[in-house]
């Protein structure tokens, strides 16, 4: 079955919740929960890569959108900061003008195909642009001269390459409000080439696997730009005797890139799941995509511009059985088709026969079907896939892999956005922006009172009550 939970959320006035809570996270290109298979679950697989949690705009100026009416807006424009799950620093600007972001947001990296860039064909630009400004270029004296502009400081170098960023992202009529900062925005923009999309930080391929007891269950391919991911059995002592081996049947404990990975699981083993993990030491490739997760998921979309060496993470579940179906089931989100392809995989000696979105399917031993499931945009879906034996999972998230309307949502002030700095009384508004703004000393007052939740709704118009 598939469902949908609460109303269709507009582009032009998306009214959101932010909660003082930790946020589960799940994506759509993850293993999702899943109920009984076998003996025992899987753990959920994460969708792989850097997991980090927004802290807000921190190194921005002021810039002026002209809408289609000819009337204005005063924006901010700059960069992001984000933390990592590991503690590791982020710099994002933003690619999804018209969505807001949200104080706290939970984001995980995804590739450009799971993200608002996925039909866009100036992705590669946008791309150039992060490798050519700051922050990866920090001799602002340099990047002025090449310019044309007098100076640049961080905040009038960041607001300039965000507005060429948007310029390309959402093809908005953005300009800087200072003057070397437009120079540098107009230089970008005309200067900017197609590149190819950055590699994952870490990723499994694929996100889940099945076979029988007594055999080597994959391949698991490792994606990364690390020079090694650490591997492991994930939970410790999920079943005696279940390893981590290379094709050869050699344990492994560490891979690099490239490398393919299988669970072996001997034979007599009861049925069950564990899941392959991998852990690695990096720097996050510039150009990769951020997206909200969980209860985050309509936050904007975010693009990496900086980041600190950081422990990133990926995992695939893996499923055993000594007879019957035994299938692997994985989703992910399809932008270019406006849906989620949920895909089964049958390594069993039977049928494995499941109800998806109302329909009957099956899937013969040894084969895999996959069925995209129609989503709408900004649509909260939440997918279930049910199967004999008490077979089921479930995956749940947000399509929003558009970026039409370019309306941006008020802006909240630096000091309940996590911001710092002063950007000015003008600067009201931005496309990097968050509709949920926690306003500072009530939140604060909250916690000490005992952790309560404080909502922000946006009103229509571009102002923020509490």
């Amino acid at each position: 079955m598939i469902s949908v939970t609460g109303p269709r959320r507009s582009k032009r006035s998306a009214r959101f919740t932010a909660a003082i809570a930790a946020a589960a996270m799940l994506g759509a290109g993850a293993i999702a929960t899943a109920g009984p298979v076998a003996a025992q679950d899987a753990p959920p697989a994460e969708a792989g890569g850097a997991s980090a949690t927004l802290g807000g705009l921190k190194i921005s100026d002021g810039a002026v959108m002209t809408n289609a009416d000819g009337s204005k807006r005063n924006l901010s424009a700059g960069l992001f900061e984000m933390t990592t799950d590991k503690g590791g620093a982020l710099q994002t600007y933003c690619i999804d003008f018209g969505h807001p972001t949200q104080g706290g947001a939970q984001y995980q990296e995804v590739p450009w195909a799971e993200s608002s860039l996925h039909n866009n064909p100036d992705a590669g630009k946008i791309r150039w642009i992060l490798q050519n400004s700051y922050p990866q270029v920090k001799d602002l004296a340099a990047l002025a001269s090449k310019a044309g502009a007098g100076s640049l400081t961080e905040k009038t170098a960041a607001a300039g390459t965000q507005v060429a960023i948007w310029r390309f992202s959402d093809k908005v009529n953005v300009e800087a409000k200072n003057a070397d900062a437009e120079k540098l925005a107009d230089y970008l923009e005309k200067s900017a080439q197609s590149t190819e999309e950055p590699g994952a930080s870490l990723r499994l391929e694929p996100a889940a696997v099945s076979g029988k007891s007594g055999d080597k269950l994959g391949p698991i391919t490792v994606r990364t730009d690390a020079e090694s991911a650490a591997v492991s059995v994930s939970p410790e002592g999920a079943a005696a005797g279940v390893k981590v081996v290379d094709k050869n049947g050699a344990p492994v404990t560490s891979a690099a890139d490239g490398a393919e990975l299988f669970l072996d699981v001997p034979a007599g083993t009861p049925d069950g799941a564990a899941s392959v993990t991998a852990q690695a030491q990096t720097t996050v490739p510039v150009g990769r995509a951020f997206t909200g997760v969980g209860k985050f998921a309509e936050s904007q979309v975010q693009i990496l511009a900086g980041s600190e060496a950081s422990t990133v993470t990926a995992a695939a579940s893996a499923t055993w059985a000594k007879k019957g179906a035994i299938p692997a089931v994985t989703a992910e989100k399809n932008c270019a088709e406006g849906g989620v392809d949920v895909t089964a995989k049958n390594e069993g000696d039977e049928a494995f026969k499941f109800e998806l979105a109302g329909e009957s399917y099956e899937v013969l031993p040894g084969e895999s079907r996959t069925v995209t499931v129609p989503v709408k945009e900004d649509q909260r879906y939440k997918i279930t896939i049910s199967g004999a034996n008490g077979f089921q999972k479930v995956f749940e998230g947000v399509l929003d892999c558009k970026t039409t309307d370019t309306t941006p949502a008020p802006q909240p002030s630096p000091a309940s956005a996590g911001g710092s700095g002063d950007q000015g009384g003008d600067l009201a508004e931005t496309g990097g922006s968050s509709a949920t703004p926690w306003i500072a000393g009530i939140a604060a007052a909250l916690v000490v009172a005992g952790g309560a939740v404080v909502f922000v709704v946006r009103r229509k118009g571009g102002s923020a009550s509490a």
